[in-house]
């Protein structure tokens, strides 16, 4: 794509505190320097251009900041007529240019996943007084009791778990509080996926399994925290790297002299990545609920149903039964959405071959992988892998 030619190149300061390694710095970073690349900007990282802006009173160090706008900042800009967007929800700075997560359709999706995993009973693990938490159990807890169920919530202090985890014996007491008050199966959502791994330690200590008694979906989709150690975790692409490139571009029509909205700017996530960690659907029958933990846990080994059944100790007829009574599908059918679920996992995350997805998800070949995939999904494999793995829009 040719860049934009400008009689001179704009200095945008971005500043992130990337210095996090998270996903919302890092890859709202790789966005808006995307979109500075096609820009023609001279973008670069700077963590306090605040500094440089009382450092030259006189003479705008920068043509536009993009940023977690703290008020300081906000105020300077201001003065020196540099224009600045918000990408950070929690900022308390409310009359600044903003592009933010639709994290209420992060709720909405989480929640509909669950619900249509079996689960009944629901849960929200999540940030004290944070902006962005609070609108997420919004969308969560709304589809929750929509369809006529309660959801129970815990939220904590985020300074608790900062520098030392002075609090952190609190916290685990409190999460063990929470977990007692349930009654599995339950589906519970997560703020951050750093936080699952934490809760997930405490449902290891009272007995409880994830994905049987309790199916976790977190929020973020940092892969190493996800894919290891396991059960790995089911969590939200947010589309941090949209959010970055729309705030770019927010920031070019400022730049240029175009009037922005009052209102923030919503990026919708990018999607639910399924994982192990809500594998499993909810069932109250114990012979159905060890048949769907054993697939949860075999379903990539090439099993067979008479496998699931020797491992649950009874007879086909009854498990599967049993099975459709609780599933509202065969043995054989969980068996295929499972190994679906893993290879669409392999060829989001991976560019492994094909051959190589296939047999990592437990089908015989390529072939019959790609047969199955079709008819299932109502498109071949190939097409959902590029369709899932791409980052950026066309722009225009």
């Amino acid at each position: 794509m040719k860049k934009r030619l400008h009689p001179k190149a704009p200095r945008v300061a971005i500043s992130l505190e990337v210095e996090w390694g998270f996903k919302r710095h890092l890859e709202i970073y790789a966005g808006c320097q995307r979109f500075a690349d096609e820009a023609g900007w001279n973008g670069f990282i700077h963590p306090a251009p605040e500094r440089d802006i009382k450092g030259s009173p006189a003479t705008p160090p920068f043509d536009g900041i993009i940023a977690r706008v703290t008020p300081e900042m906000a105020a300077l800009a201001q003065q020196a007529a540099i224009p600045i967007v918000n990408v950070w929800m929690n900022s308390p700075v409310e009359d600044v240019p903003s592009v933010f997560a639709d994290l209420a359709a992060s709720g909405v999706m989480a929640a509909e996943h669950l619900v249509a995993r079996g689960f009944r009973q629901f849960g929200y693990l999540g940030f004290l007084g944070d902006i962005d938490s609070r609108v997420q159990l919004d969308g969560f807890r709304n589809v929750v009791q929509r369809e006529g169920h309660s959801c129970s919530v815990h939220r904590f202090s985020r300074t608790s778990m900062e520098g030392k985890a002075r609090g952190w014996q609190k916290w685990v007491t409190g999460i063990g509080s929470w977990v007692d008050s349930w009654k599995p199966p339950i589906g519970v959502l997560v703020s951050h996926d750093l936080y699952c791994r934490y809760l997930i330690d405490v449902l290891r200590a009272k007995g409880l399994h994830v994905s049987q008694d309790v199916a976790i979906v977190g929020t973020s989709n940092e892969e190493l925290i996800c894919e290891a150690p396991p059960p790995s975790l089911t969590s939200i692409d947010i589309n941090f790297a949209q959010i970055g490139y729309h705030a770019a571009a927010m920031l070019d029509r400022m730049m240029r002299g175009q009037k922005i909205p009052a209102t923030p700017e919503y990026v919708a996530p990018a999607e639910l990545v399924p994982r192990q960690s809500t594998d499993a659907y909810a069932a109250n029958n114990p012979m159905v609920a060890r048949a769907l933990r054993f697939i949860a846990e075999h379903g990539h080994e090439r099993i067979e149903v008479k496998e699931v059944v020797a491992a649950v100790g009874t007879n086909r007829r009854n498990l599967e039964r049993k099975f459709r009574e609780s599933v509202g599908r065969s043995i054989a059918a969980e068996i295929t959405r499972m190994r679906l679920e893993r290879a669409k996992r392999r060829m989001v995350e991976t560019d492994a071959p094909m051959k190589d997805v296939a047999l990592d998800a437990g089908f015989r070949n390529a072939d019959h992988f790609y047969k199955v995939f079709t008819r299932v999904e109502g498109i071949p494999p190939t097409r959902y892998r590029d369709e899932r793995q791409q980052a950026f829009p066309k722009k225009t």
